[in-house]
């Protein structure tokens, strides 16, 4: 039984098909975000609203058991965390992280929608966190 067929099971339908609209609209949002907080004008706005998404999909995942977005959501929200403290603009390195962060993510969608056995491996490159969040 494959990831969607699992989350059907469990809970209600309307849960999923909306868990899944949001998210796929927080994946859509991403990658404009993250590319613009190379602007410092952009940057405390961009970070603010990344930070929510990362919130909202770690929230959501929660309820629905999803581990591999749990994990992933919660780490990207604490790096997203530290660097509203900052000033902007983001380093080259942070924001090739935060592509990475998303492609993971939209993986991650796939691998429901398509209703895969399991989760997709996380790609190791993520495990690198950036030192220097700001340029």
């Amino acid at each position: 039984m494959g990831l969607y067929a699992q989350l059907e099971i469990e809970y209600d339908i309307d849960i999923v098909e909306d868990f899944m609209n949001h998210y796929s609209i927080m994946c859509e949002n991403m990658e404009p975000l993250i590319i613009n907080l190379n602007k410092q004008e952009n940057f405390e706005e961009n970070i603010r609203e990344l930070f929510r998404i990362y919130h909202n999909l770690k929230s959501a995942g929660g309820f629905l058991k999803l581990d591999p977005i749990i994990k992933l959501a919660a780490l990207s929200e604490d790096v997203c965390e530290e660097a509203r403290t900052l000033n902007g603009p983001a380093s080259e390195e942070f924001i090739d992280w935060l592509l990475l962060i998303s492609d993971q993510f939209e993986i991650y969608r796939k691998d429901i929608e398509n209703d895969a056995e399991y989760f997709s491996m996380l790609n190791p490159l993520i495990i690198k966190v950036p030192l220097d969040l700001e340029k």
